[in-house]
């Protein structure tokens, strides 16, 4: 039954004019960032930058706010990013260019609450690798950032199904992908992949998209699939999920991802997940003045 609805999905997407396209500075950027950190070029984040005047603008208006404390303005896109740091330009980057891909009218959920949601998995996944020692946080980082690209398709292809199906999992305090499955015949995780798929998204971040709520074999997916797994669930346990509250308990200790990592990284036994948990906050704060950049003006925030 589900393979019909994800033909009929498929079928949708192929047939839609207005699929989203994947931004012009996206393939370059993953391409940029698929290195390690000490090898990024930074002319490079600079060129990228000055290709869209908006995402320029509002480098410029982050480094020159009050966060940064410069002494001296921030006056071209180079003195911009080098006081921002390459990381936070990178979400700047992302968010805005993902954030065009599909036409204000057609978000179904708040952008500026996907985005909360995005950029908190992100920032926790980056955390867990550093933490249990994976050899790559960035990528950790990307796969948290692009694990709800399917929320994107869905608000093309199936907004008022979609719709309901988010009223449904805030009336029912249900995960959204329980809601759509029941409304839609499919989930996020379902669209995310065949987006992923056309956008040629590297495999493994693929993966992490499509298995970040089910992650069935963590052997399939590996760590990328379990620590975006248990990112994407503490942000929704700590404010930063879509807007609604789900009253579950979470036995992290119990949970496959927790325990795949555990077998593959012994550094997660130091991890201190109280305190690991309240750290959450300070992500939620830094989430939100990042979110307000982008969003300021569009009136969607």
């Amino acid at each position: 039954m589900k393979n019909e609805s994800l033909d009929r999905l498929r079928s949708r997407i192929i047939k839609i004019d207005a699929m989203p396209a994947i931004p012009v500075i996206l393939r370059p950027l993953l391409r940029c960032l698929d290195q390690p950190a000490e090898q990024v070029d930074m002319n490079r984040i600079v060129e990228l930058v000055s290709y869209d005047k908006s995402i320029a603008a509002q480098c410029i208006r982050m480094a020159n706010s009050a966060l940064f404390a410069r002494s001296t303005p921030a006056e071209t896109v180079r003195t911009a990013v080098l006081s921002l740091g390459m990381w936070r330009v990178r979400d700047l980057l992302f968010s805005n260019s993902l954030s065009q891909v599909i036409p204000t009218n057609r978000w179904v959920v708040d952008p500026s609450v996907f985005w909360r949601h995005s950029l908190g998995c992100a920032l926790v996944a980056r955390r867990f690798a550093e933490i249990i020692g994976y050899p790559d946080p960035e990528k950790a980082y990307l796969a948290g950032l692009l694990h709800d690209i399917g929320v994107l398709v869905n608000c093309m292809v199936a907004p008022e199904e979609f719709k309901i199906a988010i009223q449904k999992a805030a009336a029912e305090q249900i995960p959204l992908n329980e809601a759509e499955q029941a409304t839609l015949g499919f989930t996020h995780c379902d669209s995310g992949r065949i987006l992923g798929e056309a956008w040629k998204i590297p495999p493994d971040l693929i993966d992490a998209i499509e298995l970040h709520h089910d992650i069935g074999d963590p052997n399939r997916g590996g760590p990328l699939v379990a620590m975006v797994h248990l990112s994407d669930l503490l942000c929704r346990l700590r404010d930063l999920g879509y807007g609604y509250y789900e009253p579950r308990q979470v036995d992290f200790a119990n949970e496959p991802g927790w325990l795949y990592l555990a077998m593959q990284f012994p550094g997660l036994a130091d991890l201190d997940m109280a305190r690991f948990t309240f750290s959450l906050d300070d992500y939620a704060r830094e989430v939100g003045e990042l979110v307000a950049t982008v969003f300021a003006g569009r009136g969607a925030a």
